[in-house]
């Protein structure tokens, strides 16, 4: 089928020499073959993303075995949880404020993020990443944590997700975790910063 080459001439060319995919190419991957988004997917081994109504329902946590929340819609106008929230589960909690759209810059929370996630995970914890809807923001911060932490492509890392989850970081995300990606290969970083010398 074609998004099968696709999706392998995607993943071929990103571990050969070339550049990352471009915006037009991963957003492909993200919108092809979409199926119903579920309060809760488990998307890597021991991590979920999920929604807000499972974020509250510390019965769903508690039957997931959840131990380490990461919030990518914290603060007082989104989704004020916060640790005192989940004080009656032994959990450990992350917040991110994060805005979703498409000027908002991601960027700065993406290693705290994959930072946390990974710890929980090195320590056989569980953890559940969300948004309001678990697609945009949560979906961002587990793709740079597997780019980061597990070494994937970020090509391969929305294929990973997508196997389990349909998650759709908005474009500026998107495009932050190219930025993300491309600073992480030396040989694209000269043409990366010529290109993008007059976006910033």
């Amino acid at each position: 089928m074609h998004t099968d080459t696709h999706t392998s001439l995607l993943l071929h060319r990103g571990h050969s020499q070339e550049e990352t995919p471009s915006l037009t190419e991963l957003r492909q991957i993200l919108w092809t073959n979409r199926k119903p988004v579920a309060p809760v997917n488990q998307v890597w081994a021991n991590l979920y993303i999920g929604d807000e109504s499972v974020a509250r329902d510390k019965n769903t946590l508690s039957s997931l075995g959840v131990t380490h929340i990461l919030n990518a819609a914290a603060g007082r106008h989104r989704i004020n949880t916060g640790q005192q929230f989940y004080s009656d589960l032994e959990v450990e909690y992350h917040g991110v404020e994060a805005a979703d759209h498409p000027e908002f810059n991601l960027r700065p929370f993406f290693s705290s993020a994959a930072q946390f996630i990974d710890s929980a995970l090195k320590k056989n914890g569980k953890v559940f990443v969300h948004c309001a809807m678990g697609v945009s923001r949560s979906g961002a911060l587990v793709l740079a944590y597997l780019v980061l932490c597990q070494g994937l492509s970020l090509a391969e890392a929305i294929i990973a997700v997508r196997l389990n989850r349909d998650i759709g970081p908005n474009s500026g995300f998107l495009e932050q975790l190219r930025q993300l990606e491309l600073s992480l290969s030396p040989q694209s970083r000269q043409t990366t910063e010529e290109d993008h010398a007059d976006t910033s």
